[in-house]
């Protein structure tokens, strides 16, 4: 006799119990917050004197992080997410949707608040894609600077609500703590929002708009 199937309510039901039976399994090792490339403090750009010439370099190393795979990879200007230190599309395949994924593929179907580093699945509060029009994925930094200070492709953000966002947002703050083996951004994200804050400060300057890396 052929065995029977699940429905997908039964097999979601069957895959959460299945995640509470299996968290107190130790989590691989992997990297941790802080051991990724550093980044340099908005001081060490004092020597500096052109106030423009200031503000791209503090950007520029603010780059280090706006263009890392932690980043860009939930920054896709198409349907589908990014993974990966070298990124490769989204396995499963899933779509986005609104940003929250589609009915019965819902991004928080898998990622929850937190990590599930023994099932590999990354997670933070609030796990969403980027809307499309703050796409970053196979943009030069330059680009994506005039693209953050532009309101119309920016989420309709002021440059401080940008800053606050990069500096205090649980989503942006996992790139830190992604969990399993995955690379940690550069710094921390206080480091990070520290060099928005001086970049805002000495003008909101940006690199040229040269073809994406």
């Amino acid at each position: 006799m052929p065995a029977p199937r699940l429905g997908f309510p039964v097999l979601l039901a069957t895959l959460a119990v299945a995640a509470v039976l299996a968290s107190s399994r130790p989590a691989p090792a992997g990297p941790q917050p802080g051991e990724g490339e550093r980044l340099r403090a908005p001081a060490e750009f004092a020597g500096i004197a052109d106030r423009r010439e200031r503000s791209i370099a503090l950007f520029t190393e603010a780059g280090k992080v706006i263009l890392h795979p932690r980043c860009v990879n939930c920054h896709p200007a198409d349907e589908m997410p990014r993974q990966g230190d070298v990124p490769v599309l989204h396995d499963p395949p899933v779509f986005r949707g609104g940003g929250l994924g589609v009915p019965a593929m819902r991004c928080t179907s898998c990622h929850q608040d937190r990590n599930l580093d023994y099932a590999r699945v990354p997670g933070a509060p609030g796990w969403h894609l980027a809307p499309r029009e703050m796409a970053w994925l196979g943009r030069s930094l330059g680009q994506i600077c005039n693209q953050l200070k532009d309101r119309r492709r920016n989420g309709g953000k002021t440059l401080a609500e940008i800053q606050h966002h990069m500096a205090h947002d649980e989503l942006v703050g996992w790139g830190w703590s992604p969990g399993a083996d995955r690379t940690p951004a550069p710094g921390t994200q206080a480091e990070l929002g520290a060099l928005i804050q001086a970049w805002i400060r000495t003008g909101a300057a940006c690199p040229p708009e040269e073809a994406a890396r």
